[in-house]
């Protein structure tokens, strides 16, 4: 959930002054674009470790995970998610992050796993290839990915060079594996959405021997829209589902929806996230929430994907108990205060096996969320 303050660069921001217009777009015009578009389906990057870890042949159940692990900033205050400061990372500050990242995952040992705000080549991160780091330090052996922040210059505090992906990483070869384009969002002005990150979902069949058809889903929903965008990456997501279900296909699948679940105590978190500079739900206030920090008019948007398919958290276990399920803060000295990270399948989750490692608690602000699938036969 990044990237508040970026989306007013041309309104609020003096950088964007007459010459600065005219440089961004003279740069636009010129043979390489400064920002990446995508068609609306493409060919994922695949990845392979430098070493293959042996897996064992028989499989019953595969743990699967999903993690928002936040381009390698721990819990540092980040300019645009945390009313922070920081914009570019020292390389030590992302390789601690890294390992931090990577010594979790190697203590929860998921088969399958999903990640997003995974940095490629940025500078905000010391243009780190994290997927690449990730793979060479844990077992995993495969993975595919999706950019979906891409950008030569990002015009705005320093960001410069860009390059965020989603990714599937797998103890099993990856194939078929897909970049899906979602919707844009609609409320910014032409040279800020032109910068702007391109929510994506990325999507790949997982090799297991002896079960056929079996994919796996990651999204990423769009964290500050104002408009219905998040709404139509929900849908988005179902439909990609629903399109794998109707071919008869497996799935898991997941992300950070960015989203409560239905039945949500709280949903309007403005004054939790609100900066010490900020004001929020006052006579005159403009705009009167913080932008991705009031969830009201989105409670029923996951409504029709918990109908359809099986959430690793069952709606009657997080109504009794949400706290033990909240994935997220956006301070980075508080606990996890809301749920934004969710899997879903369309076959069986093992009993009583979901874990929202909440005591991951300097590793991001997400907390990793695993659950036990079990394998068709």
């Amino acid at each position: 959930m990044n990237y508040g303050s970026f989306r007013q660069i041309t309104s609020s921001r003096a950088l964007i002054s007459a010459i600065v217009i005219s440089l961004v777009f003279l740069l636009i015009s010129s043979c390489e674009p400064l920002a990446t578009g995508f068609d609306d389906t493409e060919g994922a990057n695949y990845y392979t470790a430098g070493t293959i870890t042996p897996v064992p042949d028989t499989f019953t159940v595969v743990r699967v995970m999903t993690w928002n692990i936040r381009f390698g900033a721990g819990r540092l205050p980040w300019f645009g998610d945390a009313c922070g400061n920081r914009v570019i990372l020292t390389n030590d500050e992302v390789y601690s992050s890294l390992q931090a990242i990577a010594d979790r995952i190697n203590l929860v040992k998921p088969d399958v796993l999903l990640l997003q705000e995974v940095d490629l080549n940025s500078k905000r991160s010391g243009y780190i290839d994290q997927l690449r780091w990730l793979l060479d330090h844990t077992y995993f052996n495969y993975a595919a990915c999706g950019s979906q922040w891409k950008a030569q210059f990002i015009p705005s505090d320093g960001l410069g060079r860009m390059d965020e992906a989603n990714a599937i990483l797998s103890r099993w070869k990856i194939s078929d594996a897909q970049r899906i384009q979602m919707s844009l969002i609609n409320d910014q002005d032409k040279l800020t959405r032109y910068f702007y990150e391109r929510c994506c979902m990325v999507t790949g069949r997982i090799e297991i021997p002896h079960v056929n058809n079996f994919y796996a889903v990651n999204i990423h929903a769009s964290a500050f829209a104002t408009d219905d965008t998040k709404q139509k990456h929900i849908k988005q997501f179902k439909d990609e589902l629903d399109r794998i279900n109707s071919n008869g296909g497996w799935f898991v699948a997941g992300g950070d929806l960015n989203t409560l679940p239905p039945g949500s105590d709280t949903t309007d978190y403005c004054i939790q996230d609100k900066c010490s500079w900020e004001e929020f739900h006052c006579t005159g206030d403009d705009p009167m929430h913080k932008e991705g920090s009031n969830y009201t008019p989105e409670i029923h948007w996951l409504d029709t994907l918990y109908a359809a398919y099986k959430c690793a958290v069952l709606p009657e276990l997080y109504k009794v108990n949400q706290h033990q399920y909240f994935s997220h803060t956006t301070r980075g000295d508080h606990f996890w205060d809301r749920t934004l990270d969710y899997l879903f399948t369309n076959y069986q989750w093992a009993g009583n096996s979901v874990v929202t490692h909440q005591e991951a608690t300097k590793e991001s602000d997400h907390a990793p969320v695993s659950v036990l699938f079990v394998l068709p036969k």
